[in-house]
């Protein structure tokens, strides 16, 4: 029965989530993006307390790839966003400074 709840959480999960997104402006998604990244830097803090709690050899090595995911998914994150500021930069098109 808990495993009914725990679909029924994911499945509603989802579809709020993507109602919520889908409704957020153009010009709300880059602080979007960076409160992702933020919450995406907790995960790192979780992974890398989940490697260093000694529980054994299997748990070590799955919280190292857990860190190395988390990683990825931070950088990227700070890339993409990146990306994103950049449009929003106005381009200097000489003629007057």
């Amino acid at each position: 029965m808990e495993a009914v709840y725990l679909t029924f959480v994911l499945v509603l999960s989802i579809f709020l989530g993507f109602e919520l997104i889908s409704k957020v402006p153009a010009t709300l998604h880059t602080p979007l993006m960076s409160g992702a990244n933020a919450i995406s830097g907790i995960t790192v803090v979780g992974a890398l307390l989940s490697a260093g709690a000694g529980q054994g050899a299997m748990a070590s090595w799955l919280g190292a790839f857990a860190v190395a995911f988390a990683m990825i998914n931070v950088v990227g994150g700070y890339m993409v966003t990146d990306r994103m500021l950049e449009m929003f930069k106005k381009k200097n098109t000489g003629g007057s400074k």
